[in-house]
């Protein structure tokens, strides 16, 4: 879908000039030269189709940053060619920091770990742009279309790839998925009860009535 015709990612100057007082260049260009790809190869679509979450950053113009997290059925990130990433957003809480972001600095970022099988992670960056959900359907054929009320794409984020690497297996912690009987599948979708989508967990209303004095 995207022809991309960049070698690679430039490291910035932050990182050449970090590596050389650490004594790191080297192993860096190994990395570089043995682990990083322009592209998603066919191990790592594999790897992606199965995940059902992945952790998003992106930073407005100003380099203020947002990190946020997505989830969805095995293969709501999907790869539609060896440079493009696409994956729904939802009707949210109205906020759109991501999207907002998006709008105004491409860059993003993409982190999949996998903590149930393989103990792995994947780093995918590159350059997003905002897709009407008709627009995409249009585009590529054939994407499913959900059958739970409320979980409609209002949006797709398609991806170019730039940059592709392993996050290595160290100290990725290995967890197994709880059961989820009784609980219905799509139970908060679409809906605005504060309640059913987490209440005030943190007790921010409470912290804000007190004028935040507790906090130091």
């Amino acid at each position: 879908m995207t022809d991309v015709t960049a070698d690679r990612m430039t490291p910035g100057d932050g990182e050449r000039a970090l590596r050389l007082r650490h004594g790191t260049a080297g192993r860096a260009a190994r990395f570089r030269d043995e682990q990083t790809l322009t592209h998603v190869n066919a191990r790592m679509r594999e790897f992606v189709e199965r995940q059902e979450m992945f952790f998003l950053a992106t930073a407005d113009r100003h380099g203020a940053c947002d990190n946020t997290f997505r989830a969805g059925p095995p293969g709501f990130l999907r790869v539609l060619d060896e440079h493009t990433l696409a994956y729904p957003e939802y009707r949210g809480n109205g906020v759109l920091a991501s999207l907002g972001n998006i709008e105004e600095n491409p860059h993003v970022a993409v982190l999949l770990v996998d903590f149930l099988r393989d103990g792995i992670g994947l780093h995918v960056n590159g350059r997003a742009r905002l897709v009407e959900d008709a627009v995409m359907r249009t585009a590529v054929p054939g994407l499913p279309v959900d059958a739970v009320p409320g979980r409609r794409p209002v949006l797709w984020v398609e991806i170019t790839v730039e940059e592709a690497y392993v996050h290595c297996a160290k100290h990725i912690p290995r967890l197994r998925k709880a059961s989820r009987d009784g609980e219905p599948d799509g139970r908060a979708w679409g809906t605005d009860d504060a309640r059913r989508k987490g209440g005030d967990y943190f007790g921010v209303r409470a912290d804000r009535r007190r004028g935040g004095a507790d906090r130091g």
